[in-house]
């Protein structure tokens, strides 16, 4: 694996999309999830990943990709705060 440093962001979108599309409509997926995917199981690779998949996820939400969501609801991607969870954008 490469230093988190070196992630590409349009890897972790790919690896958001891929999970959350897998999971389906209506379901969610813990940012770790991606994490974990690019990073493996290994917690010190894992977790060092998880700012860049939260900034990824913020820009993502803010272009209508997917949903951030805590305690089940769409938060404000500019202020919201602890445990998260992430959806695909339910198309009409």
């Amino acid at each position: 694996m490469s230093s988190p440093d070196q992630i590409a962001p349009e890897r972790i979108e790919a690896t958001l999309l891929d999970l959350a599309t897998a999971r389906g409509v209506g379901k969610t997926i813990c940012p770790s999830e991606a994490a974990r995917a690019i990073a493996g199981d290994r917690p010190e690779a894992w977790s060092r990943l998880m700012t860049q998949v939260r900034r990824v996820a913020v820009r993502m939400m803010k272009d209508g990709r997917i949903v951030i969501t805590r305690k089940g609801r769409p938060v404000d991607p500019d202020d919201f705060k602890g445990v998260y969870r992430i959806a695909i954008v339910d198309e009409p």
